[in-house]
């Protein structure tokens, strides 16, 4: 869907390597890596380099929300994007600087998808999805139509949610779960149908 000819990472993990895999089959190149952990000096071929210095377009190649919003605060540059080629997504959607959408997932008419969010593989998102910046749909997660999602939440992998809720910011929704209340900001919930466990500490 979309080539970035050349890109600069920040995080040397296994989520850089999808995003790295993403760009080289649109033709891009990641050109460097960074990381604040000075014990990881490689990752597959390419060096890792424990200064920033103000390198772009830049993708937060890091899988922690908390962590891509204070790196994302922290440096003021160009982001980029990274949407797979086998990822669909409708000419009427959103997508916002830093996203990456994995292989295989969908976004739909007039869905908005905020800054530095991870749409990871074979995730669904529905027609007028509204997706806070931040935010982590994982894998094969489905969002039907009118859901909207908060900042900086999580929601885990094989996750449905029934068409209308509202879910709060800095929320973690555990894997399998099926949403059929909305829910409130901060708080784990889990479960078919979904229950809320307890106030995530901030």
């Amino acid at each position: 869907m979309e080539t970035t000819n050349q890109v600069y990472l920040y995080g040397a993990s296994g989520h850089a390597k999808v995003i790295r895999d993403i760009i080289e089959s649109q033709g891009g190149r990641v050109v460097k890596l960074f990381d604040d952990n000075t014990e990881v000096h490689n990752l597959q071929d390419l060096q890792v380099v424990h200064s920033y210095s103000g390198e772009k377009p830049l993708i937060i190649s890091i899988g922690s929300n908390a962590i891509r919003k204070t790196i994302a605060e922290r440096l003021h540059t160009d982001f980029a994007r990274a949407i797979a080629s086998s990822a669909i997504i409708s000419n009427r959607a959103v997508i916002g600087e830093g996203t990456v959408v994995m292989q295989g997932a969908i976004v739909q008419s007039e869905s908005v998808i905020g800054k530095h969010c991870i749409i990871n593989t074979g995730a669904s998102i529905d027609h007028e999805c509204r997706i806070g910046d931040y935010v982590h749909i994982s894998p094969h997660a489905t969002l039907c139509g009118d859901v909207t999602v908060g900042e900086g939440t999580w929601i885990g992998a094989g996750t449905t949610v029934i068409q209308g809720i509202k879910i709060g910011k800095w929320c973690v929704i555990g894997a399998g779960s099926v949403v059929t209340k909305d829910i409130p900001d901060g708080y784990l919930a889990v479960g078919n149908r979904c229950k809320l466990i307890r106030e995530i500490k901030k």
